[in-house]
């Protein structure tokens, strides 16, 4: 299939595209401003599905509103008629078309004649009303809120909140675009006139700036926010994407001893902890064992034994693990346990803990093995 996407360069735009890529879609026609008419008279004639995506919505005077939202819409349309080309036309409009100002007037003078050409030519036609759309690739400091908020948290520049409260209804990115391939499959989510996005996360200011910060903040206290929760999960990877590309890494504090060292990766509110242990060769840790903290061993690198007893007995349990083996090991409440590291080189073990640690209740009691 021939698909025409105007407005490609765009953040819709540029999402769109790369995942129709994904999905097998290879003739493509891209139209953005610094396109000619004749390429434009070129895909009117040949598409067989068009994503009129193209709009303003920041102009420099009032008067592009309508020529950009209105004015050209009626010139695409006047390309398909010329060819009679009724390729089905997916228009991106704005909640902002059934309110009273200049931007909502143009959107809906776009949406009306769409509409009318549909009744004159037959042509399929999908309006989709979109509200704040926010993700990777949103342009800051431009006319998204979740954009600027996340650029300037991530960089250290200030923001200003005039209201907390504000409500915002907001679509992800990819939740936008996976409708419009539905929409592609004839398979759109329709009510009366109107397409539709699903899910729509209604969400305060505040509270977007408040996980903002906490997802900065998270790079130092090494918490990771409850993906479990949709629109966190969504906020978290969009503000990841803003992060300045010299900042991609970031340090963790390494607790180092003669026999190796220790470090906390990343800690949940309701997942535990994952940490790195390092044992030299010959070290010996552990030698406690805990009433109902449980653990995961995973040795990725060098070879050694665990060893568990049941701290009412005297029976001894050995599993011995290496890195070219690997294997998750349980550690049980009730057991004492340690590892040692039987190899010449580093033994490095990935550890995981159902709770965080806990300095006032660390459930650790040292027996030896």
């Amino acid at each position: 299939m021939k698909i025409l996407v105007t407005g490609a360069k765009g953040f819709i735009g540029k999402n769109l595209i790369v995942e129709l890529k994904n999905h097998g879609y290879k003739d493509i026609f891209e139209y953005d401003m610094d396109s000619t008419l004749e390429e434009l008279e070129t895909y009117a004639k040949e598409c067989e599905f068009v994503f009129h995506l193209a709009g303003v919505n920041r102009p420099k005077e009032e008067k592009e509103f309508v020529e950009g939202n209105y004015g050209f819409t009626s010139t695409l349309l006047e390309q398909l008629k010329k060819f009679k080309n009724k390729s089905t036309i997916v228009l991106s409009s704005s909640i902002q078309a059934a309110l009273e100002n200049p931007y909502g007037i143009s959107k809906k003078m776009g949406e009306e004649l769409l509409f009318n050409y549909g009744k004159d030519t037959g042509a399929k036609v999908l309006v989709y009303r979109f509200a704040n759309v926010f993700g990777k690739w949103c342009r800051p400091n431009y006319n998204s809120a979740v954009a600027t908020f996340s650029y300037n948290i991530a960089r250290d520049l200030p923001i200003t909140v005039n209201n907390r409260d504000v409500e915002l209804n907001l679509i992800y990115i990819d939740d936008l675009v996976s409708e419009l391939i539905r929409s592609l499959k004839g398979e759109e989510n329709r009510k009366d006139d109107y397409c539709y996005v699903e899910p729509v996360h209604k969400v305060t200011l505040g509270k977007i700036v408040d996980l903002l910060y906490s997802f900065k903040e998270s790079r130092m206290n090494r918490q990771i926010p409850n993906t479990e929760d949709p629109f966190i999960k969504k906020l978290y990877s969009n503000y990841l994407s803003y992060l300045p590309t010299d900042q991609f890494s970031y340090d963790l504090k390494m607790n180092i001893d003669h026999r190796g060292s220790f470090t906390e990766f990343i800690k949940s509110p309701d997942r535990g902890q994952v940490s790195i242990n390092i044992s030299k060769p010959g070290i010996i840790k552990g030698n406690h064992w805990h009433h109902t903290k449980n653990e995961k061993f995973l040795v990725v690198s060098g070879k050694g034994v665990i060893r568990f007893r049941k701290v009412d007995e005297t029976e001894v349990i050995e599993y011995f693990v290496s890195g070219e083996k690997l294997q998750v090991v349980d550690i049980p409440p009730g057991y004492t346990h340690n590892i040692e590291n039987l190899g010449d080189t580093d033994m490095v073990t990935v550890m995981w803990a159902n709770e965080k640690f806990d300095p006032e209740k660390p459930d650790t009691y040292f027996v030896e093995v």
